[in-house]
């Protein structure tokens, strides 16, 4: 079964899910395996890998290390269109509808996409969307584009639609690295009731409420990566809270 496979077929059964984010340039080996470690005695669906930059040519070992860790798929959250590996299980193929950068919704693609159909990797379209969070991100400063208002969930949900009818298989909702504050409930909802695709929502989510809040909003998948460098052991606590819901 694919990756997307596995991710739409949770969706119609109503089961949320939870995914762990990686940056290798902020991961040692040792941090690597530990993660993997938690994820695997959490019930963690899926390990994300990516970064908004990648300075220090780690990606491949880093992908490495969770496959020898862990038997969890692996799909790249990429920053930029060099951070493609074909050791991943699947690429969220981002195309950034939230902005007007026209190099970030179809000129990267171009270059790599002959990369990925080379390599061999599952591509899963996927709208994404950087949400106002209180501070300016790493993701809006390399996007050079503005996030939408926090408080415009009409925009929000009308962005999602339209990449919905543009053929997105998949919608991501970033509030970025380093959030002060995650996507609201209000927007989650309003943009749940526009798509009938999978939602995937990011960025300060760094407690097991917050994480709860997204996933009772509409969510179907949470990524947590930031919060994680300071505390790995919240990858329990926000993983029971979102099984949970699932129960609830």
């Amino acid at each position: 079964m694919s990756v997307y496979q596995q991710i739409t077929t949770k969706k119609s059964e109503g089961i949320k899910q939870f995914a762990v984010l990686i940056d290798p340039d902020k991961s040692s080996i040792e941090k690597i395996e530990k993660l993997c470690m938690l994820a695997i005695d959490s019930g963690v669906d899926y390990i994300f890998v990516g970064g908004s930059l990648l300075t220090n040519g780690n990606l491949p070992n880093c992908i490495r290390r969770i496959k020898y860790a862990c038997n969890l798929p692996v799909v790249l959250f990429p920053g930029n269109g060099n951070q493609i590996d074909a050791q991943a299980d699947a690429i969220l193929f981002l195309s950034l509808i939230s902005g007007r950068n026209p190099e970030l919704l179809i000129g990267k693609h171009v270059v790599s996409a002959p990369i990925i159909r080379e390599k061999n990797l599952e591509a899963i379209s996927t709208g994404y969307m950087l949400i106002e969070s209180g501070r300016p991100t790493t993701a809006l400063y390399m996007s050079n584009t503005l996030p939408i208002p926090s408080d415009k969930p009409d925009i929000a949900a009308c962005t999602a639609m339209a990449g919905e009818l543009l053929g997105m298989k998949m919608i991501f909702m970033d509030a970025g690295s380093g959030a002060t504050f995650p996507v609201n409930e209000q927007m989650i909802h309003a943009v749940r009731k526009s798509v009938e695709i999978p939602l995937i929502v990011g960025g300060g989510i760094n407690t097991p409420e917050k994480a709860a809040s997204a996933c009772r909003a509409g969510a179907d998948m949470i990524v947590v990566g930031n919060s994680l460098e300071s505390d790995p052991g919240i990858i329990k606590e926000i993983a029971d809270a979102v099984k949970t819901i699932n129960v609830s």
